[in-house]
């Protein structure tokens, strides 16, 4: 009897890239499994790659023709490597060697497959292959950290005997243990059918023509909720004041200057969505009158007086909405009594939720790559230990989704 496959990557666009180890015999294998599934698979060589596996080998199983080289100018013409990595709704580095890991965690493109890894928005999936000692040395754990913080997936490794004879971990795990996740990659999440609206990152508020007034938000806390709930299925539109951050894959962008800009974006677009997240560090206040021209210094005057008015409450403003109202989550940002004021705030702007962080403690909060939360809504409350930012986001978009559907 023929076991029936099912389609289930049809439509997927996949690049396969190849490093140089000697699991890359599998990537034949793989490639005919991937497409045995409806996915259309297009494969990407190192040099090295092809010493252990030939492209006109990779080319009769995919049905395209594979790309080697960065400066083919038949290719290039058209702008290849960027083709390719628009083209790419995932890119799977099979077998990722030390080596390679080591460039794409550099921000390496001194070859195709590291020039892709930087050009394309698609995740990029590791699936590491290596001797046992190279796995376990110091420089590539390191840099597999790195890949997780980033949020590269890391498929694998397995462990048991090696070509070389060893035994540990560092083998690539085997074709259909992949392909089984690519096919959980690309599963409908979670969150699917959810739709979630989030500010991010800090408020300029103009004093002059070049001249504001700001804070520290770095806007990656923001970033990363957003890019936890795209990737579970959620339709995300992220509104975001001034950073210097990529736009998270599968999330609409909106940017905006001041708290006055983001507290209009934010008003037309609530009611479209169930859940609000309000992220982002707005600015309490704002300059009363702004300077038609650059002020300037004056003989005699040591001191300038600004006067400033209060901005919009932008959570409390979604909070008191009678109308198509989301479940409302807040944020605050405190340096003592964390947990009286963060309550006090819950209750006073009639939230469902509020996230309180201590900005006064080292490594977490503003500008760091790492946070600590605690969460309190009206019957419970819950920390979330230090962690990356990346790791805080997954475990918060989890909690807020709990309590958002025990609220239905």
């Amino acid at each position: 009897m023929v076991q029936k496959i099912t389609q289930s990557l049809t439509g997927k666009r996949i690049v396969l890239g190849i490093g140089g180890g000697i699991a890359a015999y599998k990537c034949a294998d793989l490639t005919r499994r991937l497409i045995e599934r409806g996915a259309d698979v297009r494969v990407v060589m190192t040099h090295a790659a092809k010493e252990f596996i030939t492209p006109l080998t990779m080319q009769a199983v995919s049905g395209h023709p594979v790309a080697d080289s960065l400066l083919d100018p038949a290719a290039e013409a058209s702008m290849g490597h960027i083709e390719i990595a628009k083209w790419a709704d995932l890119v799977v580095l099979a077998p990722a060697t030390a080596d390679l890991m080591a460039r794409v965690t550099a921000g390496m493109g001194n070859d195709l497959l590291t020039t892709l890894c930087l050009a394309t928005d698609a995740t990029v999936a590791i699936a590491p292959a290596m001797n046992q000692q190279m796995y376990r040395a110091v420089a590539t754990q390191e840099n597999l950290v790195t890949l997780k913080r980033r949020g590269y997936p890391i498929w694998g490794p397995a462990s048991g005997e090696q070509a070389c004879g060893d035994v540990g971990p560092g083998r690539m795990l085997e074709p259909m243990q992949l392909v089984a996740l690519v096919e959980e990659h690309f599963s409908e999440g979670d969150l699917a059918g959810t739709s979630m609206l989030i500010t991010a990152g800090p408020t300029r508020e103009a004093i002059d023509p070049v001249r504001y007034l700001t804070n520290q938000s770095s806007g990656k806390m923001g970033y990363a909720i957003a890019q936890a709930a795209a990737k579970r299925g959620a339709k995300v539109t992220l509104i975001s004041g001034p950073v210097n951050l990529s736009t998270p894959a599968n999330v609409a962008r909106i940017d905006v200057e001041s708290a006055e800009d983001m507290h209009q974006a934010v008003q037309a677009h609530a009611a479209l969505h169930q859940i609000f997240i309000a992220c982002a560090a707005v600015a309490d206040f704002r300059p009363a009158h702004i300077a038609d021209q650059k002020m300037k210094k004056k003989d005699g005057h040591d001191e300038m007086t600004i006067s400033l008015v209060k901005n919009p409450d932008i959570v409390a403003s979604v909070a008191a909405m009678t109308a198509n109202r989301p479940f409302t989550v807040g944020f605050a940002a405190e340096t003592q009594d964390v947990e009286q004021y963060a309550r006090g705030k819950l209750a006073k702007k009639n939230l469902d939720l509020i996230c309180a962080n201590d900005v006064s403690c080292d490594g977490q909060g503003f500008n760091s790559d790492q946070n600590a939360l605690h969460l309190y809504w009206p019957a419970g409350d819950k920390p979330l230990p230090l962690a990356s930012k990346a790791d805080i986001g997954n475990q918060l978009v989890s909690e807020i989704a709990t309590l958002f559907n025990a609220s239905k």
